[in-house]
């Protein structure tokens, strides 16, 4: 089991790989699990399902309980992330939101927009943002504005999946 400390937030993370994660007992897989997505439901649903045989099988696995998710489940993954843009990130987030990049107009323009889209929807703005650059982030988020809040909510949770699976491969993959 690896240990890694946050430099941004002091805090001590536990990166074990898929054997290690297994290993695991139960209260301290769900709460490596919730350092992947905050849903306390998904996190226990995924933790019970362990001894997982490959990283697929905890991929599916996660799929499925992000799929059946527990009511409130939703919300604690989106209350879990911070805002796409904020300067002040740490672990997941920082690595993922780095194609973002440092532009005050950009900056700026992710801050109205998030604002736009909280007023408009109750939460933050989750997009799987690896791999995206700050003018795509921006205007799919702008494109979203058009939804409905039960036909966004849906964009979201599958946007938290998407995430959830970079996270997971990232915590039991060498």
């Amino acid at each position: 089991m690896t240990r890694v400390l946050n430099r941004d937030s002091g805090e001590i993370n536990i990166v074990p790989g898929l054997a290690e994660l297994n290993a695991l007992p139960d209260s301290e897989a769900v709460s490596v699990l919730l350092g992947c997505c905050a849903a306390p439901g998904w996190a226990r649903r995924v933790a019970a399902g362990r001894p997982y045989a490959t990283v697929d099988d905890l991929l599916a696995a996660a799929g499925a309980a992000w799929t059946d998710r527990e009511p409130g489940d939703l919300d604690a993954a989106m209350a879990g992330h911070p805002r796409i843009g904020e300067r002040r990130l740490s672990g997941w987030s920082q690595a993922e939101q780095s194609g973002v990049g440092s532009d005050a107009g950009t900056a700026q323009a992710l801050r109205e927009a998030n604002a736009a889209y909280e007023e408009r929807f109750g939460h933050v703005f989750l997009i799987c943002a690896t791999g995206r650059g700050p003018a795509e982030i921006l205007a799919e988020l702008q494109r979203r504005m058009a939804n409905g809040p039960d036909a966004e909510r849906e964009v979201a949770a599958a946007e938290i999946g998407k995430i959830n699976a970079i996270r997971l491969r990232k915590l039991v993959t060498p």
